[in-house]
């Protein structure tokens, strides 16, 4: 049996409307199940403790693209003739 991480839980069919669900759950976690079964988890921004999000910077985001191209290459590469 999956242990939930919060005591508010929502059903797949419930998240057609996942506005309600967030006024329900007072911004607090919120567990997803189907079938009785763990999905996953909705997390309000305000449960993240993040305040803002700010955009990275375009010479930081190379440096990450340029870092993870070679694991990506593979993928991309197959991605091209689809």
């Amino acid at each position: 049996m999956t242990r939930l991480l919060t005591n508010h839980i929502a059903t797949m069919t419930e998240m057609r409307e996942p506005h309600k669900v967030l006024e329900r759950s007072g911004g607090k976690p919120v567990a997803i199940l189907r079938n009785s079964a763990l999905v996953g988890y909705l997390v309000p921004e305000d449960a993240t403790g993040m305040d803002k999000h700010e955009p990275l910077p375009k010479d930081r985001l190379r440096e990450i693209l340029d870092r993870t191209r070679a694991g990506s290459q593979p993928v991309l590469d197959y991605l091209k003739d689809k």
